[in-house]
């Protein structure tokens, strides 16, 4: 089924009453499962923006390639419309900092008929003075702005907040005031899990977190054990991201990790660069909470006729997982 939808994706206007058809059974029966935060019902699985907006983790070469490719909100579609078919509509990142990627969502809440749900991660000011508050509340009034429902102060302004001697984030509270105060939902973006245990510890008005996991370790700041002891203990639903280490794992390995060691109330951020990735994606994910193995198109070699990849002489016509070889 996955290689005929993306037959299905290809034809595009092109498509027939009958693709069309056999399109929204296949998006009937494949959505993906949904958990709760606040009372806002969010895709478990969440839309990664780097791959979109030019933050590869990798090199300059990367990031050129992505921001080359993801210029105008028709660009980004192909994209957001491959999430869309499996009901994946929550999008992370500093959206309200990236007129084109706010763009882009416009474009394909037009074209799909359908309402994203943004979780904003604004860069603002934090500096303990009344110009900086101003400055601060104005980015947050831009994160209202554009729709968000969830806002959640980038990393890089929270830790500025942390006293690890106190065990406390000072004046955290006068920006989730702002949040509450713009109508929406607080939280927080934890590269330092401390924010979450101090968060949890201290009461703040902090509906949910996001946390660096993945099986490599990469950008976390203590061994992978502890942060999953500390998201698996969280009292709030927790958004992990990172999930193959921005390609340092692969995603059979890295999805399957993430999703087999949250709990049910937990998010995992997947960010793609075509929609092909998102399909394989998705299913790869699938199976992990389905506990199968996923049915996708084996990999390329340079001689795909060995029997390590069950493709000789002896075993062609092979059938891996439901897909012919030929």
């Amino acid at each position: 089924m996955l290689g005929q939808w993306k037959t299905v994706v290809m034809l595009g206007n092109t498509e027939s009453a009958q693709i069309l058809e056999e399109r929204n059974k296949f998006m009937k029966d494949k959505q993906f499962p949904r958990t709760e935060i606040a009372g806002v019902s969010v895709s478990r699985m969440i839309i990664g923006t780097n791959w979109l907006l030019g933050w590869s983790h990798t090199g300059k070469a990367a990031d050129k390639r992505i921001t080359d490719r993801y210029q105008s909100p028709e660009s980004f579609f192909p994209v957001l419309e491959a999430y869309a078919q499996y009901g994946i509509d929550t999008i992370m990142g500093p959206i309200s900092d990236t007129p084109r990627m706010v763009e882009a969502i416009r474009y394909a809440e037009k074209k799909l008929g359908i309402k994203y749900i943004i979780v904003d991660t604004p860069i603002i000011n934090v500096d303990d003075t009344d110009e900086a508050r101003a400055e601060a509340r104005a980015a947050i009034h831009k994160s209202a702005e554009i729709g968000s429902t969830f806002c959640l102060l980038h990393h890089s302004s929270a830790e500025q907040l942390v006293n690890k001697n106190t065990a406390t984030m000072d004046r955290l509270d006068d920006y989730t005031k702002m949040i509450r105060e713009e109508g929406m939902l607080p939280g927080l973006s934890a590269h330092m899990p401390e924010l979450i245990l101090y968060s949890d510890a201290n009461g703040y008005d902090i509906e949910t977190y996001i946390q660096i996991y993945n099986c490599v370790g990469f950008l976390m700041q203590i061994e992978v054990e502890t942060v999953a002891s500390i998201i698996n203990n969280a009292k709030k639903p927790v958004m992990t991201i990172k999930s193959m280490g921005a390609g340092r794992t692969t995603p059979y390995v890295g999805l399957n990790f993430s999703w087999n060691t949250i709990r049910p109330c937990d998010m995992v951020t997947v960010g793609c660069f075509t929609p092909e990735e998102v399909h394989e994606d998705v299913e790869i994910s699938l199976a992990a909470l389905e506990h199968r193995f996923p049915n996708f198109e084996r990999r390329s070699s340079p001689n795909n006729k060995q029997a390590v990849l069950n493709r000789n002489e002896k075993y062609d016509n092979v059938v891996m997982n439901g897909v012919e070889d030929k």
